[in-house]
């Protein structure tokens, strides 16, 4: 078993939190973290996508509160949204009874039903966690090339072959499309929005141009927003914005785009090993996910990610910016002996960043011209990591 880096964040809000929602996609290993931690506490384990589980919150309130002692997990909580409204009254009881931490653990496979039923009733109440597939940071740096070609889905990564994860994030990928992605909204057609996931992986790290993808799926720029939100919701693609300021720079507007598991972007493009993914034009772009990826597991609470690009050129991957500090520059190659663009000098000359960072895939730590530093990807992530 690999341990996960949230490990220790969740058991702390917890702690501290009356409810915790823990997020992210299918079978990224909330359930097994949630049964390890339901191990060290008096616990209750709910499936709401068995009968059994969903027939025992019949009455809800009645049932809860026969376990206000202990802490209760309800799994895939989205497949009964009323709930919320009961737990708003358990937990105000809770508080007023003394009880103001470690009550509920709700584990979603996605924001969209969580954000939108605790945005009306348990505002203030709940504390929020995102859980990634596992990282660069999180497996030997021996492991980081399959790891990236694999993706970070356990099952996918652990597999016995490069051929049995493929078929694993195959099937993953169908599931999605045919059964859950239809309960968070409304009805696609699974052979679209394969399609445009697919697009998506070609146009890896590119600005987003919803005209070109309207054009090519045969519906207009509102739809293919609407497609768009949908897998960024589930947590499937994550949408990088530009970064903006107030100096006179025409700074490009649109955002960058990411399948966000490069094992599941390899997979859509039908890419099977490392040979496959480094023969192929997408191999430097999946790179950069995968960096990015690991990374954004890691940044302390507040952080915010964008990139940044003029209308002349200058451009900076991923500016990471710690709360109440200047931005950190990093740009992310797939090469063993980076080398920066003139663009990357221009855009540090605007922003003045605390810290310039190239990531590569290499071993050594060493500086370039500028005063920036090159490092692989486990050195910038444990930088990133002490900030916290």
């Amino acid at each position: 078993m690999i341990e996960r880096q949230i490990t220790t964040t969740l058991t702390d809000l917890i702690d501290t939190n009356a409810a915790v929602a823990l997020i992210g996609p299918r079978q990224v290993g909330k359930t097994t973290l949630a049964l390890a931690i339901a191990k060290q506490r008096p616990s209750i384990y709910l499936d709401l996508e068995s009968e059994a589980d969903r027939a025992k919150l019949s009455e809800p309130e009645l049932y809860l509160e026969q376990h206000m002692d202990k802490l209760v997990i309800l799994d895939e909580v989205h497949r009964l949204p009323n709930l919320f409204q009961n737990l708003r009254g358990l937990l105000d009881r809770g508080r007023r009874s003394g009880r103001r931490s470690g009550q509920y653990l709700l584990l979603g496979s996605a924001s969209i039903d969580l954000l939108k039923q605790t945005g009306e009733t348990l505002a203030g109440r709940i504390a929020y966690l995102e859980m990634h597939p596992i990282n660069g940071l999180e497996v030997p740096e021996t492991d980081i090339n399959a790891l990236w070609v694999r993706g970070g889905f356990p099952d996918s990564f652990l597999a016995a072959s490069d051929r049995a994860s493929h078929r694993w994030r195959q099937d993953f990928i169908r599931t999605y499309l045919e059964r859950d992605i239809p309960q968070f909204g409304p009805r696609i057609p699974a052979e679209t929005l394969r399609r445009f996931w697919t697009m998506l992986a070609h146009h890896q790290s590119s600005l987003l141009n919803a005209a070109d993808f309207a054009r090519a799926l045969g519906v207009d720029g509102k739809t293919v927003a609407n497609y768009l939100d949908l897998l960024v919701d589930l947590l499937l693609v994550r949408r990088l914005v530009p970064w903006h300021s107030n100096f006179g720079k025409r700074l490009v507007k649109s955002p960058r785009v990411y399948v966000r598991d490069s094992g599941i972007a390899h997979t859509l493009l039908g890419l099977t090993n490392q040979e496959q993914v480094l023969g192929h034009p997408v191999a430097g772009a999946s790179w950069e996910g995968f960096v990015i990826e690991t990374l954004s597991g890691v940044l302390p609470y507040g952080t915010q990610m964008n990139f940044y690009r003029t209308a002349a050129g200058a451009e900076i991957d991923l500016l990471i910016t710690p709360a109440g500090r200047r931005p950190w520059a990093i740009e992310i190659k797939r090469s063993l002996t980076p080398k920066l663009e003139k663009g990357f000098y221009l855009a540090c000359e605007a922003i003045d960043p605390e810290r310039r960072l190239v990531i590569y895939p290499g071993s050594g730590v060493f500086p370039l011209s500028h005063n920036v530093e090159a490092m692989p990807l486990a050195a910038a992530g444990k930088l990133l990591r002490d900030l916290a």
